[in-house]
């Protein structure tokens, strides 16, 4: 069993809403969900955010959206105000 303890507090709490750099920038994300992994020991290894976007009428999920591409995003977002 893991101790609910183990689990850190979000940097980035779900319905943050950000648009990545590059390509994908006329999108925009809203975080839903974290997802962690633990190892063996039941040690945190990784976290990771779920984000929806629409795309053509649907809500698109990716799974694996890390920490440092939010910070990016908002930071972006933030200094071109």
């Amino acid at each position: 069993m893991i101790d609910p303890a183990l689990f850190p507090e979000p940097r980035f709490p779900i319905g943050t809403e950000f648009s990545p750099r590059g390509n994908r920038s006329d999108r925009k994300y809203t975080v839903t969900d974290m997802h962690y992994t633990f190892n063996g020991k039941g040690e945190l290894v990784k976290t990771r955010y779920v984000c929806t976007y629409p795309f053509c009428g649907r809500n698109i999920t990716d799974h694996d959206v890390c920490e440092t591409t939010i910070a990016i995003a908002l930071y972006k977002d933030t200094s071109q105000s």
